[in-house]
Parts: C-alpha cells; structure tokens; sequence
C-alpha cells in the first residue's frame, strides 16, 4: 500500500473545512472531489477538481461516487454540527452515523486504501480528566458525541477486518473566521466577528471560563499531514490535538489590544458554561507529536492576529 494519495474524495468538500483541506491537496498534486449538498457549489474550479452534489443518506448516490472516480482516500467531513444533531436526533444519527457506515462499506468494497475520519473532543462526554489523557474512556452526553464515538469504532473494526487504513483526529474547540452563527461554544470567534465589525457583543460564558483550542490553520494543516504519513509511523488509532488553554478574558484581552472601544458583556449560557467547564483544558496529544511530527504553528496570540486579518 503506497503513502502516496492520487485521488481523495471529500465529503462535505464544499464547506469552509472541506475547502481548505482541498486546496491544500492540490498543492501536493492530488486530484480533488467534493461531495457535498446541494447549495454548496463554489463559484470556480481548480482544473484539478469536481464537485458532486448528493446527499450522505443516498447510499446509492455514494456507491456511484466511488465507482466513478476510484479515490484512493477518503477525507470523511461531512456532518450535521452539535446544534442540529441536538435540535433532530433522527437526522443526525441518519447523516453521521449510517451514512458513515455506508461509505465504509463502499471504501472497503472498492479497494480505497485510506480513509480519514474528523472527530471532536466531544465524543469524550461530560467530566473529565484534566489534562486529558489519550486513553481515557469516550462516554459522550450528546447524539452529536455519539455518532462521533460510533463512528470512530466502526472505522476501526473496518481497518481490522478489512485492512482499511482508518485515521482519526480528535478536536478541541477551533477558532475559525467560518465559526458557524449557531454553534454556541464558538463564541471566541464570533467575538472576533462582532469587534471587527463595531458590534457589542454578549459573551454566554464567564470570563475565567478556558478550553483546549486550537487554530483553524492548524486544523488543515494537521489533517494533511497525517494523511500523509506512512502508516508505520503510526501507533493509534486516533490522535487528540492541542495547541493551547484559551479563557473568556484571554479573548476579550486579546480583542481590546486592537479594539480598545469593544463593547461587551456577560449572559452566561448554562448549557454553554457547564459544557465547557466539563471540557480539559489540555488534551494530551504526545502520541501525534511523537508519531508523525504534530506541533501547532499556531499560539493564541498568532490565532487572533490571523483572525483580525482574515475577517477584515
């Protein structure tokens, strides 16, 4: 089985995620197709790219993606997000879970060598260890966790008893330009959003409230890098990331530095505050940085800089 990836299917390609994770693949010279709903076509393609529009539940749409374009790996990102897997259990286990096992089936069906999975540090569930280790035990307390955790375990019985090579990345809390508006635990960014338009904003979480984060360019970065790695270097199943502790105040500092005018205050979510309070302030992640090179390029400080940058 070679390293080398020729073509890599991506689902949820056209999403602010798939996107960035495809761009840079095509810098590497890898042939690109985006698999996504419809709604979601970009307005231009690489001349390396293509984009098919469908639906993760159509499981025949899937086989004739695969049976079309033959890609040799897999980057596994579509999914409905926390807030709808919440608001409709149904879809979300439908979407994230059966249309998971669906396409592992049809990777292992067609040969595909490599198939790469995002997972979240939500699949851990409430209290936990802090730091958090990279063993300790995944009991998550939403369907969104448990689709996630349902996933990670059929990818890996697949990588047993097929020899698909299954990759897992865990997650903390990404700040992103692209936060979606209705994920609440991504406040830090849409702060962000709301000083650099002039906007007061209301923060859902006390000030000394912190959480493992990291970047979203490390985020891509991270991803094409261990795909990329060869699989002998590799001693998990699944890797968690960090790249640092963040708290409510490190963002207003952070915020004032460029906005001293900022306006904000406090309404502190429940929900939002117990969830992140449950979360590590660190995720354990030598095994990545041991195995295949992981280190984030990306402080807090860095992050905000590239934000103010991105979203001006």
């Amino acid at each position: 089985m070679t390293n080398e990836i020729q073509t890599a299917l991506i689902t949820g390609g056209n999403g602010n995620l798939g996107r960035l994770v495809g761009a840079q693949l095509l810098q590497r010279g890898v042939k690109v197709v985006k698999f996504d709903i419809p709604g979601t076509e970009p307005a231009q393609l690489h001349d390396n790219e293509t984009v098919v529009i469908g639906d993760m539940r159509d499981q025949a749409a899937l086989q004739d993606l695969l049976k079309q374009h033959k890609p040799d790996a897999i980057y596994h990102l579509a999914s409905l997000l926390s807030g709808s897997s919440a608001a409709d259990h149904r879809a979300a286990w439908d979407i994230n879970a059966t249309g998971s096992f669906n396409l592992l089936q049809l990777a292992a069906e067609n040969n595909v060598n490599r198939f790469f999975f995002a997972s979240t540090n939500a699949s851990y569930g409430g209290e936990v260890a802090d730091p958090l280790p990279e063993t300790f035990e995944q009991w998550p307390e939403n369907i969104y966790g448990a689709t996630k955790v349902a996933v990670e375990r059929l990818g890996v019985f697949y990588k047993q008893t097929h020899g698909l090579d299954f990759r897992i990345l865990r997650f903390p809390l990404v700040i992103s330009p692209f936060a979606p508006t209705t994920a609440v635990t991504a406040f830090p960014s849409h702060a962000f959003g709301a000083a650099i338009r002039g906007e007061s904003f209301t923060f859902p979480a006390s000030a000394e409230c912190g959480m493992s984060t990291i970047f979203l360019d490390d985020v891509i970065s991270s991803i094409v890098d261990y795909t990329h790695a060869p699989k002998s270097n590799l001693s998990q199943h699944a890797y968690n990331l960090h790249a640092y502790h963040l708290t409510t105040q490190m963002v207003i500092d952070e915020i004032l530095k460029r906005y001293p005018d900022f306006n904000y205050d406090f309404k502190i979510n429940n929900t939002v505050q117990t969830l992140i309070d449950n979360w590590p302030n660190v995720l354990i992640d030598q095994s990545a940085r041991d195995d295949w090179g992981w280190q984030p390029k990306y402080d807090f400080a860095q992050s905000a800089e590239k934000m103010f940058d991105m979203i001006s």
